[in-house]
């Protein structure tokens, strides 16, 4: 088996592309679907509560994937895991390709949604997994980078999405020709990435049996760092997930902006979000990982009560770059924090993302149901309480001993 810390520069690099491009991919996949939303509902003639039911078969999906990708990873390693979980995103997608178009088959859209959703959430972990592995191999922060080629991919998903609409390319063939893509280009990126060695710290040691493995698995849940860093990704998951799903409402209902005004700020907010993410390695190489959170965790907060308060749009446009800014690095950062220790890596990251993704799924509904009552920008304050509440819990991502990365000053 390979050692990866005996991996000659090539292979890192290699590695380190294949990662690059499972992020990038993720993307695209996933705002692909997003953006044929309007076609899916009126393709298969339905109202919003059977679309919600849509969404909730790959939420649902999605989180069973991130809670059961640690037991995955112990037993069978990231690689191999990857190899199944990437197939079963195709094939899933596909699936929901004909149900939603070719078939008109409401119920295959829902079958393939959730396999699409369970697979997407294994491999969103296993990703993070490799690509913590990864930053620890290269002894820099590269978390971040990582998932601003998952934000590129979704702003490159979301521009086909409008293209296929306008040539009036049918969802079947669209998503399908993604599924294929998809496989073909992930497949290829695999080959790239190294085996799984099994974390036993003494060469001599007996591996671990297959009971005490899934045991030190769970055992994570017990780590008081755990939730202090689930509540870093818990108060930027909703700051991040709360503007793509309510801002252009926000925008409208709150500060009378047109809709076309409300998809320019949500464009100002994922330019400013991407931007960080690619710059930010360097800066918590130089400051830190803790100062980088709480600083970018003030600079969220601020920007978000400039949005609230704004008297004009152009005043808001300068709240909503700043609160683009300040959550980009919160989830990349808490992943990071999470895989600190190789032994748990997969572990605690599949435990952080659980909870980042629970933020990602429950909070738009909560949201819109307290919106309902009180007005979104009244409501816009929970936010602001949630990315205080992330701020607070920083220090719980300072580098745990042995860690190449996060503790500023390279």
């Amino acid at each position: 088996m390979i050692s990866r810390t005996s991996l000659d520069r090539r292979s890192l690099v290699r590695w380190r592309t294949a990662i690059f491009t499972l992020f990038l991919l993720c993307g695209v996949t996933f705002a692909s679907w997003a953006s044929r939303l309007p076609a899916v509902k009126q393709n298969l003639g339905i109202d919003d509560f059977e679309v919600g039911i849509l969404l909730f078969a790959m939420g649902a999906g999605s989180l069973i994937g991130v809670m059961s990708a640690n037991v995955i990873v112990v037993r069978w390693g990231a690689k191999r895991g990857l190899s199944v979980t990437i197939v079963g995103v195709a094939v899933g997608l596909f699936l929901a390709a004909l149900g939603v178009d070719a078939l008109s088959a409401y119920a295959v859209a829902v079958v393939g949604l959730a396999l699409l959703g369970l697979c997407f959430g294994a491999t969103d972990v296993m990703m993070n997994v490799e690509a913590a592995a990864v930053e620890q191999a290269f002894g820099r922060t590269l978390m971040p980078l990582f998932h601003a080629f998952f934000s590129l991919g979704t702003v490159a998903g979301a521009g086909m999405g409008v293209a296929m609409a306008a040539w009036g390319v049918g969802p079947s063939w669209h998503l399908g020709a993604v599924a294929v893509v998809w496989l073909a280009i992930t497949a290829n990126a695999l080959r790239s990435i190294p085996e799984h060695e099994t974390a036993t710290v003494d060469p001599d040691a007996a591996t671990p049996s297959r009971r005490e493995r899934v045991h030190a698995a769970l055992e994570v849940w017990r780590d008081p760092r755990t939730y202090a860093i689930g509540a870093i990704i818990l108060g930027m998951a909703f700051a991040e997930g709360s503007a793509n799903d309510w801002l252009t409402i926000a925008v409208v209902d709150g500060h009378d902006g047109s809709e076309a005004t409300g998809a320019i700020f949500l464009t100002v907010f994922s330019v400013a979000m991407t931007a960080f993410r690619a710059l930010g390695g360097p800066l918590v190489d130089r400051v830190g990982r803790v100062w980088t959170l709480r600083a970018l965790s003030i600079a969220a907060g601020l920007g978000l009560v400039i949005f609230i308060l704004a008297p004009s749009l152009p005043i808001a446009f300068i709240g909503v770059a700043l609160w683009g800014a300040g959550a980009s690095l919160g989830f990349p950062l808490g992943m990071s924090a999470a895989a600190d220790d190789p032994r748990k890596a997969a572990a605690s990251v599949s435990a952080a993302a659980t909870i980042g993704y629970v933020a990602f799924l429950c909070g738009p509904p909560v949201l819109g149901w307290i919106s309902h009552q009180i007005g979104i920008l009244n409501t816009l304050w929970i936010i602001v309480g949630l990315i205080a509440m992330s701020g607070l819990a920083s220090g719980a991502a300072k580098p745990i001993a042995g860690s190449k990365v996060g503790a500023g000053h390279h």
